[in-house]
């Protein structure tokens, strides 16, 4: 009956979605009162059903009930309870499930955050809400019921969940990672709503920062969250490969980020109205496109959920009507978005506008290097592959860019400035730059000179310069350095942190890509190599049990200068319910490098087993970075114009 129960739930949330994507827009239309503030009753009855079926569904994991067919496929007996509930996930279905839950729970947010906004917008922009929710949940109902039975003989035991989702980095990254996805919808609803009554203003602008800035987080954290998760799980030590998967998820942050830059001008200066609104048209559309990419079975990727086409076909169709439908309202409304405002080449305007276009331009050319292949597919032509070297080679080049006009950018003020005022900082900088990224660089190689770090090195420098310009800059008045520092505000600490964060993880990409040791050897016990400074002595293997699965664990003693460093225990393991063999890392984590052992096979009864050794230098500080980008833009929302549009209580 549980299962039952949940579907029902799904069937009101059905109900009240398609009453809640017209009762209000009709309220809208006939200046009617009440239908209007049917919005936030409704919002919070899909979310309170959507809320029943998710516990009947995690009820269903949490007592092995193996009639529902979802959970026979994706859990097992053995699981330990924490990757029982986090199977509900784990899958298609579920995952599917949860997207919309959190959509649900994003729309109740906006209802009960943004009492400040007209009666007519915030009508409109739960009505949109509602629509999306609707058309997933159509989705989910006719093509993915996570409630479907398996009777009259159902299977004693479940399949298992994936050996690669049973790991902690798995159960935090889909929740995440969705809060980002389904968040850039408000941005998105926030934009359709302002097009349709015609007040893209300042206003609007205002109302839509804090919500994005919040997806962007999420985002940002769920995409780290994954990078760490395929570092230490995968067992090949990378974490960062270009997975089409992962590109899926990077282009709507690449767009979202361009979004958040290009509200500060819509809200400062009325201006780039027609590109933000596009801008939010896009970042979800990409969101959306990620789901389609993800659930159709078109990809192959450790994280794809393979799907039947049908499925494809059906999140295809939304996904067309979606951005069909607001690219046809876009063109009907551009002509009235028109700005009377104006700025220099040598404004704030123009550094964000060109920081808006190099994202963009970088999204797009990830979007070409995954659809690529797929495109040539689909035509019968030959079978290619666009890999790391594709997008390494255009990406860097964009950011270097990126990171030259972010130091600028900040610095200058709106509208007009005179070259004169920046002149001494780009020469001193400049050279200051190049000179101390070289110095880094040359001592840190050994003496080795390496292009590509001196180069990387220069551009953080750079940016790092920019930063303390920019304080030194907004404290000149004060009658104190501290003083001034307390009258900041919280904005300007947020931009300066995120900033600060890209000069973190640039450092630790640029020297991971460029200084790491990678060896795969052939070890027998007892046997010790040398790498850099650091032996590594194997003493052997020997089979170890887990919950649900059993495992030959690895020994390796690390020696510096003759002192035992750390013990590592690498392990192969064998998954009872599926029979699958996985590779677990072991790391001696450190904010300088990354020791990190892993075991590939047994090559003979003597006990000799082939090994992965890598050094990792400063590869902690690519995830450090987006810590310091989340802080800046978490910093920023606490801005006393953002807590009053959203009506947050101190």
């Amino acid at each position: 009956m549980i299962a039952e129960l949940g579907f029902v739930a799904l069937l009101l949330a059905m109900a009240l979605s398609v009453l809640q994507s017209f009762f209000p827009m009709i309220g809208v239309v006939n200046k009617n009162l009440w239908l209007m503030q049917t919005g936030r009753p409704l919002t919070l009855g899909v979310f309170v059903m959507l809320t029943i079926g998710f516990l009947c569904l995690g009820y269903s994991h949490a007592v092995d009930d193996f009639t529902v067919a979802y959970v026979a496929n994706h859990s097992n007996s053995e699981l330990p309870m924490q990757y029982k509930i986090s199977s509900i996930w784990g899958g298609h279905e579920g995952s599917m499930y949860l997207w919309i839950y959190i959509l649900s729970g994003w729309a109740l947010a906006v209802s009960i955050f943004s009492k400040s906004l007209p009666r007519e917008n915030l009508a409109t922009i739960l009505a949109v809400m509602g629509m999306v929710t609707l058309g997933f949940l159509l989705f989910l109902i006719l093509t993915s019921n996570p409630f479907e039975r398996i009777l009259p003989i159902p299977p004693e035991d479940g399949r298992d969940l994936n050996p690669l989702l049973q790991d902690i980095g798995l159960i935090l990254h889909p929740p995440m990672l969705y809060m980002g996805y389904v968040g850039f919808s408000v941005a998105f609803v926030f934009a359709i709503s302002a097009l349709i009554s015609g007040n893209l203003d300042s206003a609007w602008a205002r109302w839509s920062r804090p919500w994005t800035n919040i997806a962007w987080v999420f985002m940002t954290l769920g995409i780290a969250l994954g990078s760490w998760w395929a570092y230490y799980e995968l067992g090949w030590g990378g974490w960062w490969f270009w997975d089409p998967v992962e590109n899926a998820s990077f282009m709507p942050w690449l767009m979202g980020t361009a979004l958040i830059h290009s509200l500060a001008v819509t809200e400062k200066r009325g201006m780039f109205k027609s590109w933000t609104v596009l801008l939010a048209i896009f970042t979800f559309s990409f969101s959306l496109l990620g789901t389609f990419l993800v659930r159709s079975g078109v990809l192959t990727s450790v994280h794809a959920f393979a799907a039947d086409p049908e499925r494809g076909y059906f999140i295809l169709a939304l996904l067309a009507l979606t951005i069909g439908g607001s690219l046809t309202l876009f063109a009907i409304k551009a002509p009235g978005l028109r700005s009377r405002a104006s700025f220099t080449l040598f404004s704030r305007e123009s550094f964000l506008l060109i920081n808006n276009v190099l994202l963009s331009v970088s999204c797009f050319m990830v979007l070409l290097g995954t659809l690529y292949p797929l495109i040539f597919d689909a035509l019968g032509l030959r079978k290619i592959s666009v890999g790391p070297p594709f997008f390494d080679f255009f990406f860097t080049k964009l950011m270097a860019v990126l990171i030259l006009a972010l130091a600028i950018g900040p610095l200058l003020k709106w509208k007009k400035n005179e070259y004169k005022t920046l002149k001494k900082f780009a020469a001193i900088g400049a050279v200051a730059s190049i000179a101390l990224g070289f110095i880094a660089m040359y001592w840190y190689g050994n003496g080795e000179i390496n292009f590509a770090v001196w180069l990387g090195l220069s551009l953080c420098f750079w940016l790092g310069f920019g930063i303390l310009k920019a304080f030194k800059d907004n404290t000149r008045n004060a009658k104190s350095f501290m003083g001034g520092l307390k009258k900041l505000a919280p904005s300007f600490y947020g931009m300066q942190f995120a900033h600060f964060g890209m000069i973190i993880t640039t450092v630790g990409v640029v020297m991971v890509s460029n200084y790491e040791t990678e060896e795969d050897i052939r070890m027998a016990v007892g046997e010790a190599v040398q790498y850099d400074e650091y032996e590594f002595r194997f003493e052997g293997a020997y089979p170890v049990i887990g919950p649900n699965y059993s495992a030959m664990r690895g020994e390796m003693l690390v020696f510096r200068d003759d002192e035992k460093v750390v013990r590592l225990s690498p392990e192969k393991r064998n998954y009872n319910a599926s029979g699958q063999i996985m590779t677990e890392a072991d790391i001696d984590a450190g904010l300088m490098k990354d020791l990190y052992v892993s075991m590939g096979e047994e090559l003979n009864s003597n006990g000799d087993w082939s090994v992965r050794i890598h050094i990792k230098p400063f590869v902690r500080w690519i995830w450090l970075g987006t810590i310091f980008m989340s802080i800046g833009a978490v910093l920023a929302i606490l801005d006393r114009r953002y807590r009053k549009t959203i009506k947050v209580k101190n």
